[in-house]
């Protein structure tokens, strides 16, 4: 596997980068285990313009200000109190874009995610959703910040390459806040993976 470079995330389209990180693998190496699964499923979020994303309106808070950092950043934030959210900082310092991880393959490290989120079945809802793929590969809000061209928390590249046919484009879930917003064809799946959340209509 090739770890993905810094030239990847700070391309100014986030939309194109959701739609390439399906098909890469999501690794993390935390308390002393290695863990990893293929992406499968993304959603975009395009900062300042966008009514789904957390820096709209190029709102910065003590939580978005890792937003605006250069791409290749983890933004890891807590939803309703509970799921750790991982998402990946893209574009150029000071332009808050970002993708947020939906869901997993596993490939590696699966008895190692099942202590993790007190499974005893590798079945699909492991790593299906983003809370649970974060649970899955230990990862936290305390992880916000890392650089994903360390060792800690990284993507990369291997030999598979989805077809274009098998990438689909939706709308994003649960973002109904959102208005017009909520409806643009912002998430990214691989075609009937068994491991992607909720819907999976194309537009």
């Amino acid at each position: 596997m090739k770890k993905l470079d810094t030239g990847f995330y700070e391309r100014a389209d986030v939309v194109k980068i959701a739609r390439e990180l399906i098909g890469k693998v999501l690794v993390t190496q935390l308390s002393g285990a290695m863990t990893y699964g293929r992406i499968v499923e993304t959603e975009a979020y395009a900062g300042a313009i966008d009514r789904a994303s957390h820096a709209y309106g190029n709102r910065r808070t003590n939580r978005t200000e890792v937003m605006f950092q250069a791409g290749g950043t983890a933004y890891v934030y807590l939803c309703y109190g509970i799921h750790h959210l991982f998402n990946v900082v893209t574009n150029k310092k000071d332009v808050p874009h970002a993708v947020l991880i939906r869901a997993i393959d596993p490939i590696h490290g699966i008895n190692t995610m099942l202590e993790r989120t007190g499974k005893r079945v590798a079945d699909y809802t492991l790593t299906k959703g983003p809370g649970n793929v974060s649970k899955a590969l230990g990862i936290f809000t305390k992880h916000t910040g890392l650089n994903l061209l360390d060792d800690d928390i990284y993507i990369a590249s291997d030999d598979f390459v989805p077809q274009k046919k098998d990438i689909i484009a939706t709308p994003r879930i649960g973002v109904d806040y959102a208005g017009e917003d909520a409806k643009l064809p912002y998430r990214f799946i691989l075609r009937d993976n068994p491991y992607v959340s909720g819907k999976k209509m194309s537009l």
